[in-house]
């Protein structure tokens, strides 16, 4: 099935990505720690290889573009 994203433009996102990001170890446990990568966003428009969202940093307009072999998991707001 292929889900056409079009149809979600102006709609908030919440992206889970498959990457674990700043990997590092716990020093308590000598195990390894993965931080869960989020990428919240405005859905600006959707192309063949991924998804342009837009969100606000530090007073500032920002577009993440997320390849779709990057997500894991996206919840979509005022569904």
């Amino acid at each position: 099935m292929k889900l056409d994203w079009t149809e979600y433009i102006n709609r908030t996102l919440n992206i889970t990505m498959h990457e674990n990001y700043g990997a590092t170890k716990d020093p308590k446990v000598d195990q390894p720690l993965y931080e869960i990568v989020f990428k919240t966003g405005k859905l600006v428009n959707a192309y063949d290889d991924g998804l342009l969202l837009e969100t606000e940093r530090e007073d500032q307009s920002i577009g993440i573009f997320i390849p779709y072999n990057s997500i894991k998991c996206v919840e979509i707001f005022d569904f």
